[in-house]
């Protein structure tokens, strides 16, 4: 587990200052320093990360179909951030200038007993866990 996970990790923070085009982007360095900031986290650490749309998503397992219980933090035209989450119904929870700021705001609503990284899918993770409930 903890090898797929930090090689997501490695990968993400390896690519996150890439320019993607060009002329690069002004979404670049606060998307950088956001997954700078979230690697740092211990908690969120030991989740899986996947970003798209200058969003940093963490899961609880390491394949796709991933888990959409935890907030995920997206970066701004301007160089903010928000919270939003955890699914892509749910209402933004705020915005800040801060990535580290908006790493807090997850990790306060991460749900319970949330990680390591379950390795495998989130179909998978609901029928582990609903053994290990059952026992």
């Amino acid at each position: 587990m903890a090898d797929t996970v930090e090689a997501a990790w490695r990968k993400i923070l390896t690519t996150a200052g890439e320019p993607r085009w060009p002329e690069g982007s002004p979404l670049l360095e606060p998307f950088a320093e956001l997954v700078r900031v979230a690697h740092a986290e211990p908690l969120l650490r030991q989740l899986y990360p996947w970003t798209g749309m200058w969003e940093l998503h963490f899961s609880r397992c390491t394949e796709i179909r991933h888990t959409w219980d935890i907030p995920y933090i997206g970066t701004l035209r301007d160089g903010r951030y928000y919270v939003e989450g955890p699914s892509r119904s749910s209402p933004r929870i705020a915005e800040t200038g801060s990535a580290r700021t908006a790493v807090t705001m997850v990790i306060d609503r991460l749900p319970p007993h949330c990680g390591p990284a379950f390795i495998g899918t989130a179909e998978e993770l609901a029928s582990h866990e609903k053994a290990r409930d059952s026992e």
